[in-house]
């Protein structure tokens, strides 16, 4: 019996310059174009403009995004790029995106969220009809990152090669549980211990704190709805009461919610809500909102870490 494809695709594309750039994603774009498929192409904005200019009069038929922008927190790609793309194309038709979550100039702090990203693709496009390409620069990016790329990835595209090859270091699930790390210790700051009779004074006392931090207007709002919905989910799901911190860290203002709950879905506020869905938006709301959330789970409980920039 002939073994039956997966339908999604996956993989990596390493380049080492311009031409290697331009030569592993034009043809795939314009590929996509002549087959009727939906293209799109979320990548910084400097190699954004590379792959416009090298389209010419084809880049008016592709969705373009800047990464840095979209995709700046990592949890937010899959729901709000990726899936916010392929969700609106017709049923029946392949999908062709392109996507660079990781490129030279990614925080430490922002690292480990953009490989459990790459890994999760695997699991939120497993049975679809898409084909996601995902660009990684052999010469700015050191050797840790371009391993993990062979092991998010099923397939990898090389420069000396023909084509994609299978990765034989693909282990997805390790990779999530290998970044599934403690996270360093907070700074001293404000700390507050809630329970569900506090709900509101917790919010009331982050979004205080934010504001003497330097957080105005719609950062602001932002915070105190990342507050409700950490803390109103740690009294639902994380054994009734946690712990609130904020503080300020390099340009931005963290807020942290600790409980005794243990998240046993890693792609909770991934997906995308669907039109008749009761609740279960909160970490989804959490990742669309903050620049950055940071996330670890285990048998003492859960602490999520959101970054909001000043």
């Amino acid at each position: 019996m002939t073994a039956v494809a997966e339908p999604f695709v996956h993989p990596a594309l390493f380049y080492a310059d311009e031409q290697q750039y331009l030569a592993g994603t034009v043809p795939f774009i314009r590929d996509g174009l002549a087959d009727g498929e939906p293209v799109a192409v979320a990548v910084p904005g400097e190699n954004l403009r590379l792959i416009q200019d090298e389209l010419g009069a084809d880049a008016a038929s592709v969705r373009f995004l800047d990464m840095r922008e979209a995709g700046r927190n990592p949890g937010r790609i899959i729901p709000g790029v990726l899936r916010a793309f392929a969700d609106t194309q017709p049923p029946g038709r392949r999908v062709r995106i392109i996507g660079e979550p990781i490129w030279a100039g990614r925080s430490a702090a922002e690292y480990p969220a953009c490989v459990q990203h790459e890994a999760l693709i695997n699991a939120a496009f497993q049975g679809r009809d898409v084909t996601i390409l995902c660009p990684y620069d052999t010469v700015r990016l050191d050797e840790q990152v371009l391993a993990d790329a062979y092991a998010t990835h099923p397939t990898v595209i090389t420069a000396d090669a023909t084509g994609g090859r299978p990765s034989g270091e693909y282990a997805p699930d390790a990779v999530v549980a290998r970044y599934n790390e403690p996270l360093p210790a907070a700074p001293d700051g404000l700390s507050f211990d809630f329970r569900e009779e506090t709900l509101s004074e917790a919010r009331h006392t982050a979004t205080a704190e934010g504001a003497r931090l330097g957080l105005t207007g719609i950062r602001l709002e932002d915070l105190a709805l990342i507050t409700a919905e950490l803390t109103t989910n740690s009294v639902v799901h994380g054994g009734g009461s946690g712990r609130l911190r904020v503080w300020a860290e390099n340009g931005s203002v963290v807020c942290e919610v600790r409980d005794k709950g243990r998240l046993t879905d890693p792609l909770a506020g991934r997906r995308p809500a669907s039109r008749d869905q009761r609740g279960g938006r909160g970490l989804l709301l959490v990742n669309l909102v903050a620049d950055l959330v940071r996330l670890h789970t285990g048998v003492d409980g859960t602490t999520i870490r959101c970054y909001l920039s000043r």
